[in-house]
């Protein structure tokens, strides 16, 4: 998994679905601007996810593989969905958009993940009390 910062899972409230187990997060202009770009697809599998915030637009340049994208605004409440963009394209700019959360491919769709529905993104120091 990609070591950018620290990590934690989304979940999706709205349709109690997990959305990723193993949420990296880039919040530095460097790792914002880096994001998956040169990454393998072998190194963002079905679980993974990384939580570019401040976002309100992606790229897939110098990428090798298609992802969901999932554009949220500042309450966390999805505004946007970007199903398999694929490499080498612009993402749509969604100035209602606070943060996104880049997935593989496919899991907009295997979530049921819709506009409206609410992410709970936690943080790792945080994941053990949510539990509780």
């Amino acid at each position: 998994m990609l070591a950018i910062g620290p990590t934690g899972y989304a979940f999706n409230r709205t349709r109690q679905a997990q959305v990723a187990d193993r949420l990296s997060v880039a919040a530095t202009h460097w790792s914002r601007f880096r994001g998956l770009m040169g990454r393998s697809p072998s190194a963002f599998r079905s679980g993974d996810g990384l939580w570019i915030v401040p976002c309100r637009g992606v790229h897939t340049f110098a990428m090798n593989f298609p992802i969901d994208v999932i554009y949220l605004d500042t309450s966390n409440l999805v505004v946007h969905v970007e199903e398999d963009l694929k490499p080498w394209r612009l993402g749509r700019v969604h100035f209602r958009a606070h943060s996104v959360l880049e997935l593989p491919a496919n899991t907009i769709q295997s979530t049921g993940t819709i506009l409206g529905d609410e992410i709970e993104i936690v943080p790792e120091q945080n994941r053990e009390a949510s539990r509780k």
